[in-house]
């Protein structure tokens, strides 16, 4: 879905604000953001909990600037890490302006759902439902679960969208616009998101990782962009680093005489230069680097509390 044409924040007259998604695992928050957004800020996969930390991106509808904050997935969490990703996401929520509970309206109310909706009653933000993937379903079921969700928690509107396709999304962004507080805009006009394209191009890196192995590869792999070092021919070289737990994990990535890695790369580089509209030099290397899980520096990184 493309944006709308700009107004200048000069003009006067504008709203802005922070719109959390929060939902389960996989239940299309980074799709929507992207669908919202106009392009790709947020990576997609199949494997749950993919988005760890906060990742904003920024739509213009009319004279608003909304902010949308793409949020890890909520669900039970049994490690260090995923205590940190479920804390920032609830943080996410508490610190927004809207916060936009989004549901997988086909696998319905889940056990981590209604942890999700009893929880929320603790959310003083005014609140939007939002049941996504409803292609998938016949009106009168969506009707039936729309009225029993509801019930749970107070929320001002019920959207029925797909993320993947926009349905419904318009009619999203339209409400937004008018909902969100009058004020200046927060970021340029041109700007799509807050991440750092060396970020950025790391989290390129990753999800073309998991595409591939995400299967065989275990939850525990990180990608930092070690080198970002611009060439006189305007293009960029990129040196990377694909981080595992062990040596049985790093012949994974490998794969079969470098194969596996090499086809990472490139489906990664294409991607990374048309974000940073330049061609790229990528170069990827995968290190053992046990118990990454359990170092404070790599959650620093990640924008995450290692506290606790």
């Amino acid at each position: 879905m493309a944006k709308t044409d700009a107004v200048a924040p000069e003009s006067g007259g504008t709203r802005s604000g922070f719109v959390a998604m929060l939902g389960a695992p996989n239940a299309g928050k980074s799709t929507l953001v992207n669908q919202l957004v106009g392009t790709k800020v947020s990576i997609v996969t199949h494997k749950v909990q993919t988005t760890r930390a906060l990742v904003r991106g920024i739509a213009i509808r009319d004279r608003t600037q909304i902010v949308f904050v793409d949020t890890p997935g909520v669900f039970q969490p049994k490690r260090r890490l995923d205590r940190a990703m479920v804390r920032t996401a609830w943080s996410g929520a508490k610190d927004a302006d809207l916060v936009l509970a989004i549901i997988d309206a086909d696998r319905g109310i889940s056990e981590e759902v209604e942890t999700i909706l009893e929880r929320l009653k603790e959310v003083r933000q005014p609140k939007v439902l939002l049941l996504n993937k409803v292609d998938r379903m016949k009106r009168e079921r969506l009707l039936g679960l729309a009225q029993e969700i509801s019930g749970r928690a107070e929320f001002e509107r019920v959207f029925m969208i797909s993320a993947l396709t926009g349905s419904g999304c318009d009619d999203l962004m339209d409400f937004l616009a008018g909902r969100l507080p009058e004020g200046p805009w927060y970021y340029p006009e041109d700007q799509i998101s807050d991440l750092p394209l060396r970020q950025l191009s790391a989290e390129i890196t990753r999800e073309k990782l998991y595409l591939r192995l995400h299967q065989e590869l275990p939850y525990a792999s990180t990608v930092e962009t070690e080198l970002w070092e611009a060439r006189k021919d305007g293009s960029v070289r990129i040196e990377q680093t694909i981080y595992v737990e062990r040596e049985s994990q790093k012949r994974i990535v490998l794969g079969h005489k470098g194969e596996t890695i090499k086809a990472i790369g490139q489906a990664a580089r294409k991607e990374i230069a048309e974000a940073a509209e330049q061609p790229v030099h990528l170069f990827l290397f995968v290190k053992v680097r046990e118990n990454w899980g359990d170092d404070p520096e790599r959650y620093r990184e990640m924008g995450l509390d290692f506290s606790k």
